[in-house]
């Protein structure tokens, strides 16, 4: 088994990482660890546990340990992070350094020329990037990121499309209130509302796509050269990312051509890989948040709506945004790393 350990373990994507290792085949849970309020106290104290599910008992009394190289066991061969992104901007370097190999979801450095920005179905081979890391920052470790949960909901169908010649992609999200922490938001401002920007959310989608449908030589990424644009919203749904996509191709596609392209979406042979990675509803109202983001298992990707426009297709995405968008995306990427012999 790989002793792995989650930073940032008390949050809700900590949460939700500590939820999907507890009973996984390949790794074991052994170190969590959270800020310095938190160390030194046992996990069920320290957490205020959110998750559907119990807390497993065995994490339960795990006692929390510091955000710090030098609190970690060396046995540790894989980390999860869902750190802030101002604490992982400074911590996960060292942690790299020290020689641990980091998964993570936060947002720091994912725009880094040589750092993997990866979803394993897409783009497996930008894991080749951490060659380059590790010669130009000397580190024994290693740094991969997941991409943003919105970014992850439509790039895989933006993906499917790019057979066609993917020219321009518009998004307009519609996202759950999950998305921005147990306490991100307030109900007197979501209930009978919906918050028509989400900071910085426009800027990640725009950039990590384009990021993600590059291009890796064995030297240097190049990114895909298709205009994206987004706009996002909040809206009163707890779990699940619906987004209204707008592509233009420069050659002709159908509905038909568009679906097929989505269904036959290759999915890994990864333990938290769904059978389907991308299922395509024919239904013009589906996919829909509270019926659909569970599809496989919530770690699929639910499309639908599918329709001709002048220059492409119009159609609408959803996934589920903690567990596909976030600690389910950074789980995928440590099974990868290890399958692949980076842990």
């Amino acid at each position: 088994m790989t002793h792995v350990g989650v930073l940032g373990a008390t949050g809700a994507v900590g949460q939700r990482l500590i939820q999907l290792l507890d009973p996984h085949p390949e790794f074991e849970l052994a170190c969590v660890t959270a800020s310095e309020t938190s160390a030194g106290r046992s996990y069920r104290d320290a957490a205020k546990w959110r998750i559907e599910t119990p807390i497993p008992e065995e994490v339960a009394n795990l006692e929390v340990r510091q955000t710090d190289p030098a609190a970690i066991p060396d046995d540790i061969d894989l980390l999860f992070s869902s750190l802030p992104s101002s604490v992982g901007e400074r911590v996960e370097p060292d942690l790299c350094e020290a020689g641990y190999v980091v998964s993570s979801n936060s947002s720091n450095a994912r725009m880094a020329e040589d750092v993997p920005l990866t979803i394993p179905e897409l783009n497996h081979d930008h894991l080749d990037l951490l060659e380059v890391q590790r010669d130009e920052r000397g580190w024994d470790g290693a740094l991969v990121k997941n991409p943003n949960c919105s970014t992850i909901t439509a790039v895989p169908t933006l993906a499917a499309l790019d057979s066609f010649g993917l020219e321009t992609a518009h998004v307009a999200t519609l996202q759950a209130v999950s998305g921005g922490g147990y306490s991100g938001v307030t109900s007197m401002e979501i209930i009978d509302n919906v918050l028509p920007h989400i900071g910085g959310e426009e800027e990640k989608i725009e950039t990590e796509s384009r990021k993600l449908l590059g291009e890796f030589d064995g030297a240097e990424l190049s990114h895909h050269d298709a205009d994206v644009a987004a706009s996002c919203n909040r809206v009163p749904t707890l779990d699940g990312h619906l987004e209204n996509v707008w592509a233009e191709t420069n050659e002709e596609v159908t509905a038909e051509d568009a679906a097929a392209a989505m269904r036959e979406a290759p999915s890994l042979d990864l333990h938290s890989s769904p059978a389907q990675f991308i299922e395509v509803f024919e239904e013009p109202d589906r996919p829909q948040p509270r019926l659909d983001r569970m599809v496989g298992d919530g770690m699929g990707v639910a499309a639908g709506g599918i329709r001709e426009t002048s220059n492409g297709v119009q159609y609408n995405c959803l996934a589920h945004n903690t567990l596909r968008g976030a600690a389910g995306a950074s789980v995928l990427n440590g099974e990868l790393l290890l399958e692949e012999g980076w842990v």
